[in-house]
């Protein structure tokens, strides 16, 4: 795995206020990942797929990026994404397509 990426501003300023908060927040996120049969590349595109629902476009850039650093293509990010079409409809699909797009763009 990639060396981890500098957490956005609005984290570390959450961290310096609350580092327990961010500390608690950080293990209740290994422990559900561990708690299943998923590997981290999966469990990155199912969280992927919810990000875009909420449309998040951090939380969007988040796990598609570790949705790669964990093995999946560019092409299984985008299909994550307009897998949930149906579900959260095109605008919130095609939001979140622009972001990873973006990401994938820079990477390349």
């Amino acid at each position: 795995m990639s060396e981890q990426a500098p957490k956005p501003g609005w984290h570390r300023s959450i961290q310096e206020r609350h580092p327990g908060f961010i500390e608690a927040v950080e293990e209740l996120g290994a422990a559900v990942r561990k708690a299943g049969p998923l590997d981290d590349k999966v469990a990155h595109l199912v969280q992927l797929s919810a990000a875009a629902a909420l449309r998040s476009e951090g939380a969007v850039h988040s796990h598609a990026r570790r949705a790669l650093e964990s093995g999946a293509t560019p092409d299984e990010v985008r299909h994550a994404i307009i897998l949930v079409t149906s579900t959260i409809g095109f605008p919130n699909v095609a939001a979140a397509l622009s972001w990873v797009d973006d990401l994938i763009a820079k990477r390349h």
